[in-house]
């Protein structure tokens, strides 16, 4: 299926930028809204406050997109220096631009401030270009054109660079090109990782149409699969996506629990919810982090009625019945341990469900039999309590955030059966 490739090339410019000063949200904001308009930004670039940066980063944007975006760089003081940059790549010079200087005049006016020489500045701009009006602040942005090419220049505060390109730069690249229609679909999976869901998929991604690419997006304990594709005929393409996706829930489906912003914890809400019935928790190595994640979904209410926190032996003792034999004999960390605690909490908070972790999530506290990373999970049903162990790795952070996404998602699992 053929289609019209447009690529898109953001250029940041700022030192505040590359010093770490000012974080570049820009990007992610001009990306998001050029691959809903069906455009692929296919290079990015972060240069300094230099000219000769600034051209040589607009020569090699040039290379790679039809449409080359800048942010930045368009103040009124002397360390802003993209306006003469374009002049000197498009061979022109600055001239003053009556509508901009009277909106500049008229704010400063408003705002009862003086008008320095400095913000007179901002009327200036290249001759060449179309002056993109920025009714959010003072610096206009600028378009121009050479060789097929667009090339759209907007100041780098979010707000002003959001309005213009709204109101101008989209339109204009819409207005230049023949775009295609974009459709994008997001399968969320966990309980296996990147490497193993590429080699249990691979045939399924060899056999994805030209037209329709896949991008791995791994995050602690969850791997998001983003399908893009694009094409001009919208219904063909829809079509398409949805047996591509039917296909791979044939085949990995065990793994996915949802799509596009779903989130385990509210997957298995709405499980809960949706039969009636109510969850507990008993925590050790996640410390109430499985709480937080049940709690952050609104109206959990219905279903959680609440969690014990046994960090140290005797809390599990006391509070979950676990007796000393078993942390004596098997140890805290251990399948007896974990399926106490479940039973427990399930029966003390009168749920349906129970689930419990246990682990030891370092950095310290790790053995040859228990390295630091190991963890067991129980989860317990109206039927039975099951239990699994695993190895988190060695980062704290990670274990617990591991850990209790899986705990969620082997929940998730056993309300499937019932």
């Amino acid at each position: 299926m053929s289609y019209a490739k447009i690529n898109a090339a953001i250029l940041t410019i700022g030192d505040e930028i590359l010093i770490g000063q000012v974080t570049d949200t820009n990007s992610a904001w001009l990306g998001q809204e050029l691959s809903k308009a069906g455009i692929r930004v296919n290079f990015r670039i972060s240069v300094g406050d230099d000219e000769s940066h600034i051209l040589d980063a607009l020569d090699k944007a040039s290379q790679y997109a039809d449409i080359i975006i800048t942010t930045g760089g368009l103040g009124p003081t002397k360390d802003d220096k993209t306006k003469q940059a374009f002049c000197t790549y498009f061979d022109t010079h600055l001239v003053e631009n009556a509508e901009v200087l009277e909106w500049v005049t008229r704010i400063f006016r408003m705002r009862k401030l003086p008008m320095l020489e400095s913000n007179k500045f901002q009327a200036m701009v290249p001759a060449a270009c179309e002056v993109l009006f920025n009714r959010s602040g003072t610096a206009p942005g600028m378009l121009f054109k050479k060789e097929k090419k667009v090339y759209m220049s907007m100041p780098g505060v979010p707000f002003e660079m959001k309005t213009i390109f709204t109101e101008h730069v989209l339109p204009a690249i819409q207005s230049s090109f023949e775009l295609p229609y974009i459709l994008h679909r997001t399968i969320q999976t966990a309980s296996i990782g990147e490497s193993f869901l590429a080699e249990k998929i691979k045939q399924w991604e060899s056999d994805l149409p030209e037209h329709i690419q896949l991008a791995y997006l791994p995050s602690v304990g969850l791997v998001r699969l983003r399908l893009s594709g694009y094409s001009n005929n919208q219904t063909q393409l829809e079509m398409e996506m949805n047996n591509c996706v039917a296909a791979l829930y044939n085949i990995a489906g065990e793994y996915i629990f949802g799509e596009e912003n779903d989130s385990l914890a509210e997957v298995t809400g709405k499980l809960l919810a949706a039969n009636g019935y109510t969850l507990a928790t008993a925590e050790s190595c996640t410390g109430g982090y499985a709480a937080h994640l049940i709690t952050s979904v609104p109206g959990s209410s219905a279903y959680y009625k609440g969690s014990i926190i046994s960090y140290a032996n005797e809390i599990k003792t006391a509070e979950l019945n676990v007796t000393d034999e078993i942390l004596r004999t098997n140890g805290a960390v251990s399948e007896q341990c974990v399926k106490q605690m479940a039973e427990a909490v399930s029966k003390k908070f009168n749920t349906t469900f129970g689930i419990a972790t246990s682990g030891i999530a370092g950095p310290g506290g790790g053995t040859d039999e228990k390295p630091v990373g190991t963890v067991w999970i129980a989860v317990h049903t109206p039927t039975e309590t099951i239990a699994r162990k695993f190895n988190m790795g060695d980062s704290r952070e990670r274990t617990i955030q591991r850990t209790a996404l899986q705990a969620l998602d082997m929940l998730r699992k056993e309300l499937l059966k019932q």
